[in-house]
């Protein structure tokens, strides 16, 4: 608390914080839309996920260790997520039915690039470097979902599901397009992209997301291959783009693809897993896998 106080007193030295801050709030907000969330869980995950990353930051500047920041930085999203419910009942009566959405304010340290291009070198064969990247992904998610489950359990949240938003088949394809490209850009932006490259990144990510989820809802496609669908539609389009802009094709390619990473499944995995609910956790697990 002493070093977020410290350092929003030192905005000009601390833009740079300030701006991966608001980039996680408006991915994971726009995330929880399409996760089948609200606006209210929508407005918590955008507070806690842009304290969660504003926090990540600070503490990266100053050295932390990385398993230190991922579960402080993640405490601070749900918390903050926990407080603004909490508020919002206070002052407007919110049901408590829209605490479901703290999972979403932590989805910003889902680690894209690693998870991502670890998998590329696998199927290039280059294994070392493969087997790397992703047991430096999979530490990071073990890490965020295990203190994700300790904070649930310290504020009695639990995971549940969202309530069914009552939009027509139209209005969502058209939501789920303007929320895919904010979430994509917003993702871009954490990994340092330029805007213009961010802005692309997002065009790309808005229809071969919601490519991916109307194939699930209108086709009853299998999660699985509506993710394999919708991530072959983003290389093969980020190729294209990259022959006519010169953008590097990965840094086009992971932003869209990382908003399919099926977080949300491999939080629960871990929650169930904690609480001795094996028949779930194995069953999360298997779909995010």
């Amino acid at each position: 608390i002493h070093l977020v106080l410290d350092e929003i007193q030192k905005k000009p030295a601390n833009y740079k914080a300030w701006n991966l801050g608001l980039a996680a709030a408006i991915a994971c907000c726009a995330f929880t839309f399409l996760l089948g969330g609200g606006p209210m869980e929508m407005i918590c995950a955008f507070f806690g996920a842009g304290m969660g990353n504003f926090v990540r930051k600070l503490m990266l500047q100053k050295k932390i260790s990385l398993l230190g920041n991922v579960a402080v930085s993640v405490a601070a999203s749900c918390v903050t997520y926990v407080l603004t419910i909490l508020l919002a009942q206070a002052i407007f009566g919110v049901s408590e039915v829209h605490q479901a959405g703290y999972i979403c304010a932590m989805l910003f340290v889902i680690p894209g690039f690693p998870l991502i291009t670890g998998g590329i070198d696998l199927a290039k064969l280059d294994i070392r470097s493969g087997l790397e990247r992703i047991t430096y992904a999979l530490l990071i998610i073990l890490t965020a979902t295990m203190t994700g489950w300790v904070t649930a359990l310290v504020c009695r949240f639990q995971p549940a599901d969202f309530p069914a938003l009552e939009i027509d088949t139209g209005m969502t394809i058209i939501l789920r397009i303007i929320t895919s490209f904010f979430g994509v850009y917003g993702f871009s932006l954490m990994f340092n992209s330029p805007r213009k490259m961010a802005i692309t990144a997002g065009l790309i990510g808005m229809f071969s997301n919601t490519l991916r989820l109307e194939l699930i809802d209108l086709a009853n496609f299998p999660v699985g291959v509506a993710a394999f669908i919708g991530a072959f539609f983003t290389g093969c389009v980020a190729s294209v783009v990259k022959k006519k802009i010169g953008y590097p094709r990965i840094s086009l390619t992971v932003p869209a693809i990382v908003i399919m990473v099926p977080g949300l499944y491999l939080y629960r995995a871990i929650y169930n897993l904690g609480i001795m609910s094996l028949d779930a956790s194995a069953s999360w697990f298997a779909s995010a896998i």
